[in-house]
Protein backbone atom coordinates (compact mmCIF):
# COMPACT_ATOMS: atom_id res chain seq x y z
CA UNK A 1 0.00 0.00 0.00
CA UNK A 2 1.27 3.28 -1.27
CA UNK A 3 1.44 5.94 1.65
CA UNK A 4 1.74 10.04 1.45
CA UNK A 5 -1.98 10.78 1.42
CA UNK A 6 -3.01 13.19 3.74
CA UNK A 7 -6.15 14.99 4.82
CA UNK A 8 -9.67 13.89 6.67
CA UNK A 9 -12.09 11.31 4.92
CA UNK A 10 -15.52 10.60 6.61
CA UNK A 11 -18.18 7.96 6.01
CA UNK A 12 -20.71 5.95 7.89
CA UNK A 13 -22.98 3.32 7.95
CA UNK A 14 -23.14 -0.89 8.83
CA UNK A 15 -21.84 -1.06 12.51
CA UNK A 16 -21.50 -4.83 11.65
CA UNK A 17 -18.30 -3.64 9.63
CA UNK A 18 -17.06 -1.59 12.96
CA UNK A 19 -14.51 -4.08 13.80
CA UNK A 20 -13.21 -4.54 10.06
CA UNK A 21 -13.82 -0.92 9.50
CA UNK A 22 -11.18 -0.13 13.06
CA UNK A 23 -8.70 -2.54 11.40
CA UNK A 24 -8.73 -0.93 8.08
CA UNK A 25 -8.25 2.68 9.71
CA UNK A 26 -5.28 1.50 11.49
CA UNK A 27 -4.33 -0.25 8.76
CA UNK A 28 -4.61 2.84 6.40
CA UNK A 29 -3.31 5.68 8.81
CA UNK A 30 -0.47 3.89 9.75
CA UNK A 31 0.16 3.67 6.12
CA UNK A 32 -0.48 7.11 5.96
CA UNK A 33 0.55 9.00 9.36
CA UNK A 34 -1.35 12.68 7.53
CA UNK A 35 -4.16 11.30 6.92
CA UNK A 36 -7.52 10.71 8.90
CA UNK A 37 -10.42 8.37 8.11
CA UNK A 38 -13.83 8.69 9.97
CA UNK A 39 -16.22 6.52 10.38
CA UNK A 40 -19.90 6.46 11.74
CA UNK A 41 -21.45 3.53 12.58
CA UNK A 42 -24.89 4.56 12.38
CA UNK A 43 -26.32 1.73 10.73
CA UNK A 44 -26.88 0.61 6.78
CA UNK A 45 -30.00 2.74 6.59
CA UNK A 46 -28.02 5.37 7.58
CA UNK A 47 -24.97 5.35 5.67
CA UNK A 48 -27.21 4.45 2.15
CA UNK A 49 -28.74 7.92 3.40
CA UNK A 50 -25.84 9.89 4.27
CA UNK A 51 -24.07 8.64 1.18
CA UNK A 52 -27.23 9.84 -1.11
CA UNK A 53 -27.38 13.67 0.71
CA UNK A 54 -23.62 14.17 0.46
CA UNK A 55 -22.51 13.84 4.16
CA UNK A 56 -20.06 10.65 4.14
CA UNK A 57 -17.86 10.45 1.33
CA UNK A 58 -18.16 6.74 1.47
CA UNK A 59 -20.67 4.69 3.37
CA UNK A 60 -20.64 0.59 4.09
CA UNK A 61 -24.20 -0.98 4.02
CA UNK A 62 -25.29 -4.24 4.76
CA UNK A 63 -28.05 -4.45 1.81
CA UNK A 64 -27.48 -3.13 -1.50
CA UNK A 65 -28.88 0.18 -3.00
CA UNK A 66 -32.45 -0.01 -4.21
CA UNK A 67 -33.81 1.55 -7.09
CA UNK A 68 -34.57 5.00 -5.35
CA UNK A 69 -30.97 4.76 -3.14
CA UNK A 70 -29.16 4.26 -6.37
CA UNK A 71 -30.71 7.58 -8.22
CA UNK A 72 -30.10 9.19 -5.02
CA UNK A 73 -26.35 8.20 -5.10
CA UNK A 74 -26.62 9.30 -8.74
CA UNK A 75 -27.36 12.70 -7.97
CA UNK A 76 -24.17 12.66 -5.74
CA UNK A 77 -21.99 10.72 -7.72
CA UNK A 78 -23.57 11.62 -11.59
CA UNK A 79 -25.14 8.71 -13.76
CA UNK A 80 -23.28 5.71 -13.83
CA UNK A 81 -20.73 6.55 -11.27
CA UNK A 82 -21.58 4.98 -8.00
CA UNK A 83 -19.12 2.17 -6.89
CA UNK A 84 -20.54 -0.25 -5.00
CA UNK A 85 -18.83 -3.75 -4.02
CA UNK A 86 -18.13 -6.18 -1.49
CA UNK A 87 -16.13 -5.07 1.47
CA UNK A 88 -16.97 -7.60 4.63
CA UNK A 89 -18.26 -10.60 4.50
CA UNK A 90 -19.15 -12.06 7.41
CA UNK A 91 -21.89 -14.87 9.04
CA UNK A 92 -24.84 -13.51 10.76
CA UNK A 93 -24.99 -15.39 14.21
CA UNK A 94 -28.23 -16.48 15.74
CA UNK A 95 -26.94 -15.59 19.38
CA UNK A 96 -28.55 -16.21 22.54
CA UNK A 97 -27.91 -16.51 26.64
CA UNK A 98 -29.14 -19.47 28.53
CA UNK A 99 -27.24 -20.40 31.40
CA UNK A 100 -25.36 -23.53 30.92
CA UNK A 101 -26.06 -23.83 27.19
CA UNK A 102 -23.15 -22.62 24.78
CA UNK A 103 -24.95 -24.32 21.31
CA UNK A 104 -28.12 -25.47 20.14
CA UNK A 105 -29.34 -26.62 16.83
CA UNK A 106 -31.96 -25.52 15.05
CA UNK A 107 -34.09 -25.69 11.73
CA UNK A 108 -35.00 -23.15 9.83
CA UNK A 109 -38.43 -22.99 10.37
CA UNK A 110 -37.60 -23.31 14.42
CA UNK A 111 -35.36 -20.21 13.78
CA UNK A 112 -38.41 -18.67 12.06
CA UNK A 113 -41.15 -19.26 15.13
CA UNK A 114 -39.05 -18.12 17.61
CA UNK A 115 -38.49 -14.96 16.31
CA UNK A 116 -42.33 -14.76 15.30
CA UNK A 117 -42.90 -14.69 18.83
CA UNK A 118 -44.81 -18.56 18.30
CA UNK A 119 -42.42 -20.69 20.42
CA UNK A 120 -41.80 -19.01 23.46
CA UNK A 121 -40.44 -21.12 25.86
CA UNK A 122 -36.53 -22.54 25.73
CA UNK A 123 -37.81 -25.91 26.36
CA UNK A 124 -40.33 -26.12 23.55
CA UNK A 125 -40.60 -29.41 21.91
CA UNK A 126 -39.30 -28.13 18.41
CA UNK A 127 -36.08 -27.10 20.18
CA UNK A 128 -35.94 -30.18 22.13
CA UNK A 129 -36.11 -32.48 19.40
CA UNK A 130 -33.19 -31.20 17.71
CA UNK A 131 -31.33 -30.90 20.88
CA UNK A 132 -32.08 -34.55 22.60
CA UNK A 133 -28.55 -34.27 24.97
CA UNK A 134 -29.43 -30.18 26.13
CA UNK A 135 -30.50 -29.74 29.47
CA UNK A 136 -33.01 -27.33 28.17
CA UNK A 137 -35.22 -25.02 31.05
CA UNK A 138 -38.39 -23.88 30.66
CA UNK A 139 -36.92 -19.98 30.60
CA UNK A 140 -39.68 -17.83 28.89
CA UNK A 141 -37.62 -16.76 25.03
CA UNK A 142 -36.92 -13.28 25.10
CA UNK A 143 -36.42 -11.71 20.90
CA UNK A 144 -34.04 -9.01 20.82
CA UNK A 145 -34.39 -7.22 17.44
CA UNK A 146 -32.57 -3.56 15.90
CA UNK A 147 -34.54 -1.08 16.61
CA UNK A 148 -33.05 1.03 13.59
CA UNK A 149 -32.83 0.53 9.81
CA UNK A 150 -30.56 -2.41 9.33
CA UNK A 151 -29.03 -4.34 6.73
CA UNK A 152 -28.35 -7.07 9.10
CA UNK A 153 -32.05 -7.27 9.75
CA UNK A 154 -32.60 -7.23 6.01
CA UNK A 155 -30.13 -10.10 5.83
CA UNK A 156 -31.52 -11.87 8.29
CA UNK A 157 -35.05 -11.50 7.09
CA UNK A 158 -33.88 -12.76 3.74
CA UNK A 159 -32.83 -15.69 4.81
CA UNK A 160 -36.31 -16.29 6.98
CA UNK A 161 -38.37 -15.30 3.65
CA UNK A 162 -35.96 -18.02 1.11
CA UNK A 163 -35.98 -21.14 3.61
CA UNK A 164 -39.15 -20.71 5.85
CA UNK A 165 -41.66 -19.04 3.44
CA UNK A 166 -44.65 -20.49 5.12
CA UNK A 167 -43.88 -19.23 8.36
CA UNK A 168 -42.23 -15.98 7.46
CA UNK A 169 -44.24 -14.11 5.26
CA UNK A 170 -42.96 -10.13 5.91
CA UNK A 171 -40.94 -8.93 2.38
CA UNK A 172 -37.50 -8.18 3.83
CA UNK A 173 -36.58 -4.66 4.99
CA UNK A 174 -34.35 -2.85 6.64
CA UNK A 175 -37.29 -2.86 9.82
CA UNK A 176 -38.08 -5.58 12.10
CA UNK A 177 -41.74 -6.18 10.94
CA UNK A 178 -43.17 -8.36 14.20
CA UNK A 179 -44.25 -5.49 17.05
CA UNK A 180 -43.83 -5.60 21.16
CA UNK A 181 -40.60 -7.53 21.39
CA UNK A 182 -37.45 -5.79 23.08
CA UNK A 183 -34.90 -3.74 20.29
CA UNK A 184 -31.76 -1.88 20.84
CA UNK A 185 -29.85 0.01 18.48
CA UNK A 186 -27.31 -1.17 16.36
CA UNK A 187 -25.02 -4.08 16.79
CA UNK A 188 -23.46 -3.81 20.05
CA UNK A 189 -26.84 -2.77 21.31
CA UNK A 190 -28.36 -5.72 20.53
CA UNK A 191 -25.55 -7.92 21.82
CA UNK A 192 -25.73 -6.08 25.02
CA UNK A 193 -29.15 -6.14 25.83
CA UNK A 194 -28.94 -10.36 25.06
CA UNK A 195 -25.73 -10.35 26.83
CA UNK A 196 -27.52 -8.33 29.99
CA UNK A 197 -31.06 -10.93 29.89
CA UNK A 198 -31.52 -14.64 30.61
CA UNK A 199 -33.27 -16.43 27.92
CA UNK A 200 -32.57 -13.88 25.59
CA UNK A 201 -31.71 -14.25 21.49
CA UNK A 202 -30.88 -11.79 19.12
CA UNK A 203 -29.26 -12.29 15.57
CA UNK A 204 -25.63 -10.00 14.62
CA UNK A 205 -22.58 -10.16 13.13
CA UNK A 206 -21.40 -13.04 14.47
CA UNK A 207 -17.81 -10.68 15.04
CA UNK A 208 -19.34 -9.66 17.86
CA UNK A 209 -21.33 -11.82 19.54
CA UNK A 210 -18.36 -12.50 22.42
CA UNK A 211 -19.62 -14.82 24.90
CA UNK A 212 -23.08 -15.56 23.79
CA UNK A 213 -24.64 -19.29 23.22
CA UNK A 214 -25.11 -19.90 18.92
CA UNK A 215 -27.23 -21.93 16.84
CA UNK A 216 -25.69 -24.41 14.25
CA UNK A 217 -28.33 -23.70 11.39
CA UNK A 218 -29.86 -26.23 9.66
CA UNK A 219 -29.08 -26.66 5.80
CA UNK A 220 -29.26 -29.69 3.28
CA UNK A 221 -29.72 -32.08 6.58
CA UNK A 222 -27.35 -30.85 8.70
CA UNK A 223 -26.56 -28.11 11.32
CA UNK A 224 -23.84 -26.15 10.72
CA UNK A 225 -21.96 -23.67 12.81
CA UNK A 226 -20.66 -20.23 11.78
CA UNK A 227 -17.53 -19.77 10.44
CA UNK A 228 -15.75 -16.94 7.76
CA UNK A 229 -15.10 -20.20 5.59
CA UNK A 230 -18.66 -21.24 5.35
CA UNK A 231 -20.14 -17.93 5.03
CA UNK A 232 -17.36 -17.74 2.63
CA UNK A 233 -18.46 -20.43 0.43
CA UNK A 234 -22.15 -19.22 0.20
CA UNK A 235 -20.80 -16.06 -1.46
CA UNK A 236 -18.42 -18.18 -3.76
CA UNK A 237 -20.93 -20.18 -5.42
CA UNK A 238 -23.93 -17.74 -5.05
CA UNK A 239 -24.13 -15.35 -8.80
CA UNK A 240 -23.16 -11.45 -9.14
CA UNK A 241 -26.64 -9.65 -9.81
CA UNK A 242 -27.76 -9.33 -13.51
CA UNK A 243 -28.10 -6.21 -15.14
CA UNK A 244 -26.03 -3.34 -13.08
CA UNK A 245 -23.89 -0.66 -13.92
CA UNK A 246 -20.09 -0.95 -14.50
CA UNK A 247 -18.80 -0.74 -11.14
CA UNK A 248 -21.36 -1.78 -9.29
CA UNK A 249 -20.76 -5.42 -7.83
CA UNK A 250 -23.85 -6.84 -5.54
CA UNK A 251 -24.25 -10.82 -5.34
CA UNK A 252 -27.62 -12.88 -5.38
CA UNK A 253 -26.99 -14.97 -2.45
CA UNK A 254 -28.26 -18.55 -2.32
CA UNK A 255 -29.43 -19.83 1.48
CA UNK A 256 -29.66 -22.93 0.58
CA UNK A 257 -26.27 -24.86 -0.18
CA UNK A 258 -25.80 -27.84 1.62
CA UNK A 259 -22.21 -27.86 4.11
CA UNK A 260 -22.97 -23.86 3.72
CA UNK A 261 -23.45 -21.22 6.73
CA UNK A 262 -26.74 -20.02 5.23
CA UNK A 263 -27.29 -16.59 7.41
CA UNK A 264 -24.74 -14.54 5.74
CA UNK A 265 -24.20 -10.94 4.93
CA UNK A 266 -22.55 -8.94 2.85
CA UNK A 267 -21.42 -5.70 3.19
CA UNK A 268 -20.94 -3.27 0.37
CA UNK A 269 -18.76 -0.66 0.26
CA UNK A 270 -20.39 2.79 -1.75
CA UNK A 271 -18.38 5.52 -3.37
CA UNK A 272 -18.34 7.64 -6.57
CA UNK A 273 -15.74 7.50 -9.41
CA UNK A 274 -16.07 11.18 -9.39
CA UNK A 275 -15.38 14.02 -6.33
CA UNK A 276 -15.00 17.64 -6.57
CA UNK A 277 -11.52 17.96 -5.21
CA UNK A 278 -8.28 15.82 -5.98
CA UNK A 279 -7.11 15.54 -2.36
CA UNK A 280 -10.72 13.75 -1.31
CA UNK A 281 -10.87 11.54 -4.37
CA UNK A 282 -7.23 10.49 -3.44
CA UNK A 283 -7.89 9.46 -0.11
CA UNK A 284 -11.37 7.50 -0.84
CA UNK A 285 -9.17 5.85 -3.78
CA UNK A 286 -6.85 4.74 -1.39
CA UNK A 287 -8.51 3.75 1.52
CA UNK A 288 -10.94 1.33 -0.38
CA UNK A 289 -7.97 -0.07 -2.53
CA UNK A 290 -6.71 -0.82 0.74
CA UNK A 291 -9.97 -2.07 2.45
CA UNK A 292 -10.25 -4.79 -1.04
CA UNK A 293 -6.50 -5.59 -1.17
CA UNK A 294 -5.21 -8.61 0.37
CA UNK A 295 -3.92 -7.17 2.84
CA UNK A 296 -6.55 -5.28 3.64
CA UNK A 297 -9.12 -8.47 4.00
CA UNK A 298 -6.56 -10.33 6.02
CA UNK A 299 -6.58 -7.50 8.37
CA UNK A 300 -10.54 -7.90 8.46
CA UNK A 301 -10.73 -11.27 8.90
CA UNK A 302 -7.76 -11.19 11.56
CA UNK A 303 -10.12 -8.80 13.40
CA UNK A 304 -13.54 -9.48 13.11
CA UNK A 305 -13.17 -13.29 11.90
CA UNK A 306 -14.32 -12.15 8.65
CA UNK A 307 -14.41 -14.12 5.01
CA UNK A 308 -11.60 -12.00 2.59
CA UNK A 309 -12.99 -11.89 -0.66
CA UNK A 310 -11.43 -14.10 -3.49
CA UNK A 311 -9.41 -13.22 -6.08
CA UNK A 312 -11.98 -13.54 -8.65
CA UNK A 313 -14.02 -10.89 -6.99
CA UNK A 314 -11.31 -8.90 -6.22
CA UNK A 315 -10.00 -8.64 -9.37
CA UNK A 316 -13.77 -7.75 -11.10
CA UNK A 317 -13.66 -4.92 -8.31
CA UNK A 318 -10.72 -3.32 -8.80
CA UNK A 319 -11.19 -1.26 -11.98
CA UNK A 320 -13.74 0.54 -10.20
CA UNK A 321 -11.82 1.31 -7.29
CA UNK A 322 -8.52 2.50 -9.95
CA UNK A 323 -11.03 4.27 -11.69
CA UNK A 324 -11.86 7.42 -8.65
CA UNK A 325 -10.56 10.72 -9.50
CA UNK A 326 -11.14 14.19 -9.00
CA UNK A 327 -13.98 15.75 -11.57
Amino acid sequence: MEGGLSGTLSGGGASSQEAAMNAWRAGFQQANPDATVNYDPVGSGGGRTGFGDGSYKFAGSDAALDDEELAAAEAQCGEGGVIEFPGYVSPVAVAFNLEGVDSLNMGPETIANIFLGEITSWDDEAIAADNPDADLPSTPITVVHRSDESGTTENFEEYLYTVAPDIWTAEPSGVWPVDGQESAQGTSGVVGAAQAGEGTITYADASQVGDLGTVAVGVGGDFVEYSAEAAAEVVAQSPRTEGTSEYVYTIDLDRDIAGTYPIVLVSYSLACTTYDDEETAELVKGFLGYVASEEGQQAASDAAGSAPLSDTIRQAIMPGIESISAG
